[in-house]
């Protein structure tokens, strides 16, 4: 890296920080990648134990990538969240492949996101502890990154993360985080803060038993067995804050 795109990213680093929406913080991650190509990205938090507790923060993805993603199921065979089980450090689409270890179902993954043009990504994974990793997943059109680039790239990576994933539970998600409705994560925050179901169906403005569904549809939701594990998962997960 030349010293101008290291000062850049560190006028970036700073721009990202003080940004108050996740879409203004998107737009200025995305202005300061394209010049390494590239083009889509997404964020989000993923647990490989449940994927159905996968949540966005930010899809920038064009929509027939997006629809087909998220309806096909396509994050149980998603090459990049199954080389998180034996990959801490950023990596790219290219290390995959040379780790011969992408299955059948990786690799035509790979070849699909090749044919919309994708040909080369960066992996940034944040571990969480256990099975639980914060994302950001970059993708474009083959160029190769150096080392000096990754290191960069993945620190810049990890501060937008961290950003919109503190923005995300008042500006709202993408698309329904592990497929809650808005009234279950509001029962969820209140329930964190030491309501009662009673108490959470004055606030909202609902009946005791509607608000207990809530909590009960977002246990299920979550595949927590009991509601405290719940509101944990939702925590940890960035879907709520403590």
């Amino acid at each position: 890296m030349t010293s101008e795109p290291s000062v850049l990213f560190g006028e970036c680093f700073a721009s990202i920080r003080a940004a108050h929406t996740p879409t203004h913080c998107a737009k200025l991650f995305l202005e300061v990648l394209r010049p390494y190509q590239v083009e889509i990205f997404a964020c989000g938090e993923v647990d490989l134990a449940v994927k159905e507790r996968t949540v966005f923060f930010v899809i920038e993805w064009p929509d027939e990538w997006r629809n087909f993603y998220l309806s096909s199921g396509f994050v149980s065979h998603d090459p990049v969240v199954a080389a998180l089980a034996y990959r801490q450090g950023p990596f790219t689409w290219s290390e995959l492949r040379i780790d011969r270890q992408l299955s059948l179902a990786g690799s035509e993954a790979l070849q699909r996101l090749s044919n919309h043009g994708w040909t080369e990504g960066l992996v940034v994974p944040i571990p969480r502890g256990g099975s639980r990793y914060g994302l950001v997943s970059l993708a474009g059109k083959g160029r190769h990154f150096t080392p000096a680039e990754k290191s960069l790239i993945a620190l810049l990576s990890i501060c937008f993360h961290e950003h919109v994933r503190a923005m995300a539970p008042a500006y709202g998600f993408p698309v329904p985080p592990a497929g809650l409705t808005e009234r279950e994560i509001q029962c969820l925050a209140l329930i964190a803060r030491g309501r009662s179901d009673r108490t959470v169906g004055v606030q909202l403005g609902i009946a005791q038993s509607t608000a207990h569904e809530y909590l009960e549809n977002a246990k299920r939701k979550l595949k927590a067995r009991t509601r405290a594990e719940a509101v944990a998962l939702a925590v940890s997960l960035g879907i709520i804050t403590p």
